[in-house]
Formats: C-alpha cells, sequence, structure tokens
C-alpha cells in the first residue's frame, strides 16, 4: 500500500504550514513551495484541494495567501490525506455502494475488511499535525 504522491505532498505541505504559523497568519503558495521544494503548480493545486475540504482558508488579493483552518492539532494525517484521495478504502470491499468484485458473493473475508480499513484509518487518524510539525 502506498499513498499518492500528491497526498504526501499535502503532509509535507501541511506540516510546514503548521510549523511556520499554523492558524495565527497567512502564507503564499510561492514561500510554501520555496520551503518545502516543491513545484509551484503542484502547491496550488493542493492548497485548492485541501481548501475544498476546510482544511485550509484562503483568501484572495493584498494580504491574501492561506493558513490553517483549525489547530494543527485537530488536524490528522488522515484528514489530509482524504482531502486529496478521498475516503480511506483498502479495497472496493469496504465500499458498500461498490459491487465490482468477481468473488463478492462467495468471499469469506469481505465482511472482515472494514476492520482492517479502521485499523489503517485509526491510525492515520491518531497521528496530528501538530506532532508532524514538531522537530524530530
Amino acid at each position: 500500500m502506498r499513498l499518492s504522491s500528491l497526498a504526501d505532498y499535502a503532509v509535507v505541505m501541511m506540516a510546514a504550514a503548521a510549523r511556520q504559523c499554523g492558524a495565527t497568519c497567512r502564507l503564499t503558495a510561492t514561500a510554501l513551495a520555496g520551503e518545502t521544494g516543491l513545484p509551484l503548480p503542484t502547491v496550488q493545486k493542493l492548497v485548492s484541494k485541501l481548501s475544498a475540504a476546510g482544511l485550509i482558508e484562503s483568501a484572495r488579493g493584498t494580504g491574501g495567501g492561506f493558513r490553517l483552518a483549525r489547530p494543527a492539532a485537530a488536524i490528522s494525517v488522515a484528514d489530509i490525506v482524504e482531502a486529496i484521495e478521498g475516503p480511506i478504502a483498502l479495497t472496493t470491499c469496504v465500499d458498500v455502494s461498490r459491487h465490482d468484485c468477481a468473488v463478492e458473493g462467495s468471499c469469506r473475508v469481505r465482511p472482515h475488511w472494514a476492520a482492517v480499513n479502521g485499523a489503517v484509518k485509526g491510525a492515520l487518524a491518531g497521528v496530528s499535525l501538530a506532532s508532524l510539525s514538531r522537530e524530530a
């Protein structure tokens, strides 16, 4: 299992934003691109997705930029990953609206995937942005 590059970059970007000023000041995409080494178009794309998910607040114009929508301690890695990737679902089995598995009718493991998925999601939800933004 591997996160997409965009989800990984979103976590890196959000941790950098939390380190810089959290929810107390505004950052620009240009400044964050410089801080993280991510390409500016990627940062802009992530700002858009994270803003749509309610994790950051953005403002245009003079004095514009973005900031965390809530304290870093109240944002989890799961929140960030879901903002970029959508709901955390290790298999299609955990998405009850999907029925595209060839062995769905006879699968004895399917009832257990929800527990596995919940454990992974719980682990990601247990890591706050605040903990990622601290120096190691």
